[in-house]
């Protein structure tokens, strides 16, 4: 059939009004949202064509209001420099430029007298007043450039996953934590400066519908205030203990997003130059240990999901027991007696996590702690993280599911652990951990990040009996009760475990990791709390060490985000 000649117009119009508007918006995004790197690409051409000024991505903090916050970004100023063959007098431009910024003189003279050498650096990071006087100064052979660098405006806050960047080979890229692990999506491509217009609109566009990865900007789940209190919280902790390290992370059970991060001791994102590498590695992701008796709650639910217990279950607490030829006991070598299960959570007694292991079976029980993701890593996205250490879990020895079943024999690192503890209290469902809520890519698109419903691995009245039980250890027995708040219903477990010598014979006698995870409001819990602590000094418990930070983040947390009661 022979479309009307109305019905042509109106097609060519529509068609010409779409591409005016794809071009147009392309316009918008390169003019308002990249002018700046346009404009620093024209300033410096005539300085130095074969260069390029420092671009990459941005890194956004979001605050609980939706609100992005810097956590990384670039700074502009300027470059000193000097093309010595044009350096007509070097002690009179030494003499005027020392008036308006202090110069080493000896540095100076001795890149003045490298005559053959077109260019030299003198100094850079100047601000705009002292480069605008230096300038104006208008000695020959003295030279002004533009630069950017990468610049962290919370200096040391989230550093250890944040992290920086640095020379890989001869790429200057990101080295550690999310610089590294989105290091393709932050980069950029400065041929795109020289890109034809419409070749560059329409490959951005074919790489958005192919699904080929955009250059763009990265906005954390990390709330700064909720991340400053935490990272002063682990602060007080060390200096208190004096700990080798202190851990801690708040993080949505739900959905696995992490609210805050932190690691002690920290350093400065602007200024590490001084810092052992050893100082950049990420021990939530990369370090493990036998967690102790936070562990406990985990077999625990095991127990209640296979049916084998129950919150009315009671047994004979002898103290003690041998074996395949080894003594466990509990952690006084105190015997209770018949006692009813709720106090294996309250007294943390490893005798009473023993005797629920033996009842699932080392088979049963081996499962589903390797269905928790136990021995695998959790998927968050951080650069370097390994797994846990669960060959226990296979042997043919009772004592070694035994000593698991109270957190000892099995390494897990502290991302593993948090999973796990997650799955407790969130109606059973494993998450993924993740620090990263969405992407804005450089054509103009924003998109939030999906992560899939982990599988069930709990019946949802397991994760309900089980956090019953966690609120009772936080009523009854944590510091006596004493802790306790009338209106919210808080659920915790503490954890006291020896550190195992790096050449895996035994224990050390006098080093200890303290933990203490916990959740609120406990029956629809929005915040899970995790602290680890390593080789504390002057206190034998954790419960001792950690109860108090604990219920100083609660405190921190109902108040900022006006939690409401849920007792």
């Amino acid at each position: 059939m022979k479309i009307s000649f109305p019905v042509r117009m109106i097609f060519l119009y529509i068609t010409i009004f779409l591409v005016a508007f794809l071009l147009i918006g392309r316009l918008y995004f390169l003019q308002i949202m990249n002018g700046e790197a346009f404009s620093d690409q024209a300033d410096r051409q005539y300085i130095a064509p074969n260069d390029t000024i420092f671009n990459r991505g941005s890194i956004f903090f979001k605050d609980k209001n939706e609100n992005l916050i810097s956590a990384a970004t670039l700074k502009t100023g300027f470059i000193l420099a000097m093309v010595p063959k044009l350096l007509e007098d070097p002690e009179d431009a030494y003499k005027k430029i020392s008036n308006i910024i202090e110069i080493d003189a000896d540095i100076f003279y001795n890149k003045a007298n490298k005559k053959d050498d077109p260019y030299e650096e003198i100094l850079n990071k100047l601000d705009i007043e002292t480069a605008n006087k230096i300038e104006e100064l208008n000695i020959s052979g003295i030279k002004i450039y533009k630069e950017r660098w990468r610049f962290y405006p919370g200096g040391n806050l989230f550093a250890h996953t944040l992290g920086f960047m640095g020379y890989s080979g001869d790429s200057f890229e990101g080295l550690y934590g999310v610089e590294k692990y989105y290091n393709d999506l932050l980069k950029r491509d400065d041929s795109r400066m020289y890109m034809n217009f419409f070749a560059e609109t329409f490959s951005d566009i074919s790489k958005s519908l192919s699904g080929k990865k955009l250059e763009g900007d990265i906005v954390l789940t990390i709330e700064p205030t909720a991340q400053s209190f935490l990272e002063t919280e682990l602060k007080n902790i060390s200096e208190k203990y004096n700990t080798d390290s202190a851990v801690g992370v708040v993080i949505d059970p739900k959905d696995g997003g992490i609210y805050a991060l932190g690691i002690n001791p920290s350093f400065d994102l602007n200024n590490f130059e001084n810092e052992k590498n050893s100082s950049f590695r990420n021990p939530f992701v990369e370090d493990v240990y036998e967690m102790g008796s936070i562990i406990k709650p985990i077999t625990m639910a095991i127990g209640l999901d296979t049916g084998v217990v129950d919150a009315e279950t009671t047994y004979n607490d002898t103290g003690s027991m041998t074996i395949n030829g080894s003594k466990i006991s509990n952690y006084d070598g105190k015997a209770r007696g018949v006692v009813n299960i709720q106090e294996v959570l309250n007294q943390s007694l490893n005798i009473g996590a023993t005797f629920i292991e033996q009842k699932i079976g080392n088979k049963k029980f081996a499962e589903y702690m390797l269905d928790l993701g136990i021995g695998e890593e959790t998927g968050i996205d951080l650069p370097n993280e390994t797994s846990g250490l669960v060959s226990n879990l296979k042997s043919n020895r009772d004592i070694e599911y035994a000593t698991a079943s109270f957190g000892q024999g099995i390494a897990m690192t502290p991302v593993e652990t948090v999973k796990a503890l997650c799955t407790l209290v969130n109606g059973g469902k494993l998450i993924t951990p993740h620090i990263t809520s969405g992407i804005k890519h450089r054509i103009g698109i924003s998109r939030e990040l999906m992560y899939d419903e982990g599988e069930r691995i709990f019946k949802k009245e397991t994760s309900e009996e089980i956090s019953r039980m966690l609120v009772r250890v936080v009523d009854e027995a944590l510091i006596g009760g004493s802790v306790k708040l009338d209106n919210y219903s808080i659920g915790a477990k503490t954890g006291t475990a020896q550190i195992a010598k790096e050449d895996g014979r035994g224990y050390y006698d006098d080093k200890y990791l303290h933990s203490f995870f916990g959740f609120f409001p406990a029956y629809n819990p929005k915040f899970l709390i995790f602290f680890y602590i390593v080789n504390p000094k002057g206190e034998a418990y954790a419960s001792h060490t950690l109860t108090e930070p604990f219920m100083n983040t609660v405190d921190f947390l109902i108040n900022y985000y006006e939690v409401p009661p849920d007792r």
